[in-house]
């Protein structure tokens, strides 16, 4: 069955309510009226049988019966009213609308019976003779003491029912009229009581629907009331928590959104509640559409799959390192821990992982640095090592071979000397910990060019190579002049060493973009594609035995890296197999 509002259940109610008291009223009040009818015309009877009392008591002393019929016949026509004279042995004996000798005895009427008892008699009931009902009053007739006789007056109860009819009418019309207006009533106290009820109930399903912010109005009744003022003290406490715990979760959803570390949660099955970005970049996928789905199919790592399955498993946190493969492996670091709920259930878990890649990569270059100038350093000191045995060995006596031997130790000597200086130029300028960390000042590149020419053109004579410097003479540049140098005569000597006898190398500069951008291009072997992006890593060479042939200690390219870093500029190189290559530094220009 449908749900009723409430007014349609308050009105019925009321409606019925006052519909039982109005015909309860309405009874009564017949009833009443009735009975009052009843009386008076029991009190009118009985003075008319007390108005003719004394004619009749003389009658009946006389002992004229006919003489006291013919009496109650007049009288009776002239008032409208039946009159009976009855013996007492119950005999009738005089009548004002029926023969008394065709009547039967009346000793056993019940207000014949009170009256020949000494007292008024009084009864209502249908007659025998008229056939309709009558109200009878009857009064004793008293001589010496004893009753003679009964005088009774009566008349129909039709003619007290018509007088009560009118009467009935304009009641049962004025109850109508009440219970129209009590309906109506009715109906208005129920809008009344509802009107505030359903103002709360909007305002229940307003708060339901998370509009805290609005208040239910005064209804003037104290019992609602003091329900929306409840109401409205509940919704601004809801609203206040809610404030608080929505500003507390932007703070934390913030938080974990801006961290470098990836976050995961997952629950006891294993579904990931959430996932912030930085987690789905190092794991390569969607954080939105992982949301709700098991860590197996969100992310296909076996890895991380155990690690989560572990961390909901232990008490401890755990650890785990995972590799993720894509366009370049990453490694990351696994941190896994139990949420709890409130109630300090196991809510599921929470992984943290942190890009250790570049450590990883780091710690590699580290361990190939160090066995790169392990084997640098070796390779001169086993050299040194082997001739200096030689020359003790008796080769000092003879002259020719001691010298070229001690030659050849000055030469090896001299190549440590240039390992350390470079390791040492690389440490100074590592130390520099990021761009503009060393004086610079405002300098014509032109001079600076010269200078690293005037380097290396011993070295370029010796193979009849020309180099060619293209610059405009009032080009400036804000750098360190003594740093830069050293670049542009690495480039230039790495053009020299690389290029054939009696070719050119071309020195170029110029300003681009804010920038001071010195190019060196050769005419040599050039550099493989396979070969170019770690060509400025320390001691990399592209041919590590014509390398060492030319006196290369591996670390130039990876100085004109650092210089260029420090000046928060770049590097750049432009190289094809078999032409020739393009090295350039770029530096900013104020």
């Amino acid at each position: 069955m449908g749900e009723r509002r409430i007014r349609w259940k308050l009105f019925p109610s009321y409606l019925i309510v006052t519909l039982c008291a109005l015909a309860a009223a309405v009874w009564f009040v017949a009833k009443a009226t009735e009975k009052f009818l009843d009386d008076r015309t029991e009190v009118g009877l009985t003075q008319r049988g007390r108005i003719i009392e004394r004619d009749i008591t003389a009658g009946l002393r006389a002992g004229d019966h006919a003489g006291l019929d013919a009496f109650c016949k007049e009288r009776g026509k002239d008032s409208g009213t039946r009159l009976t004279v009855i013996l007492a042995d119950g005999r009738v004996v005089a009548d004002s609308d029926e023969d008394p000798a065709a009547m039967e005895n009346h000793k056993d009427r019940r207000e014949i019976a009170e009256a020949l008892a000494g007292r008024p008699g009084r009864a209502v009931r249908r007659s025998t003779t008229m056939h309709r009902d009558m109200m009878y009053v009857a009064l004793p007739l008293v001589r010496g003491g004893a009753v003679d006789g009964v005088l009774r007056v009566s008349m129909p109860l039709a003619l007290v029912t018509d007088a009560l009819r009118p009467f009935l009418a304009h009641l049962c019309w004025g109850a109508v009229l009440i219970a129209a207006i009590a309906a109506l009533v009715a109906l208005w106290i129920a809008h009344r009581i509802a009107a505030p009820l359903e103002a709360l109930r909007a305002g229940a399903e307003r708060f339901a629907q998370g509009d805290l912010s609005s208040r239910l109005p005064h209804s003037g009744i104290a019992e609602i009331e003091r329900v929306g003022a409840a109401l409205n003290a509940m919704a601004a406490e809801l609203d206040e928590r809610l404030r608080t715990v929505v500003a507390q979760r932007n703070e934390l959803d913030a938080i974990v959104a801006s961290m470098a570390e990836g976050v995961i949660a997952v629950d006891n099955a294993e579904r990931v509640i959430s996932m912030n970005a930085a987690a789905a970049c190092m794991l390569g996928v969607d954080g939105a559409a992982a949301a709700r789905k098991t860590i197996q199919e969100a992310v296909r790592n076996p890895a991380l799959q155990d690690a989560v399955a572990r961390a909901l498993a232990a008490d401890e946190p755990v650890e785990a390192a995972i590799v993720v493969h894509g366009e370049g492996e990453r490694f990351l670091k696994a941190h896994g821990a139990v949420l709890h709920d409130a109630g300090g259930a196991r809510a599921g878990a929470v992984i943290v992982l942190n890009d250790v890649t570049r450590i990883a990569r780091l710690e590699n270059l580290r361990r190939e640095f160090v066995a790169n100038v392990s084997h640098e350093l070796r390779t001169p000191i086993t050299s040194i090592k082997g001739f200096v045995e030689t020359l003790q060995a008796g080769a000092i006596r003879v002259p020719e071979e001691a010298e070229r031997f001690l030659g050849i130790v000055a030469a090896q000597v001299e190549r440590l000397d240039a390992i350390i200086g470079d390791l040492l130029l690389l440490s100074s300028l590592d130390e520099a910990e990021g761009p503009m960390k060393i004086p610079v000042e405002s300098h014509t590149v032109r001079e600076v060019l010269e200078s690293a020419v005037q380097v290396c053109a011993v070295k370029a004579g010796e193979k009849r190579m020309g180099i060619v410097i293209e610059c405009d003479p009032d080009l400036r540049g804000m750098f360190n002049a003594p740093l830069l140098e050293q670049a542009v005569v690495n480039l230039v000597d790495n053009a020299v060493k690389w290029s054939d006898a009696s070719t050119r190398v071309v020195i170029a500069a110029r300003e681009d973009g804010g920038e001071v951008v010195i190019t060196v291009q050769d005419r040599g072997c050039g550099v493989s594609k396979e070969d170019v992006p770690r060509i400025f890593e320390r001691f990399y060479r592209v041919d590590r035995a014509r390398s060492r042939k030319l006196g290369g200690t591996g670390l130039g390219l990876s100085i004109v890296k650092h210089i260029a870093q420090v000046h928060g500029g770049r590097v750049m190189v432009d190289s094809e197999l078999g032409s020739g290559s393009t090295f350039g530094i770029a530096v900013p220009a104020r």
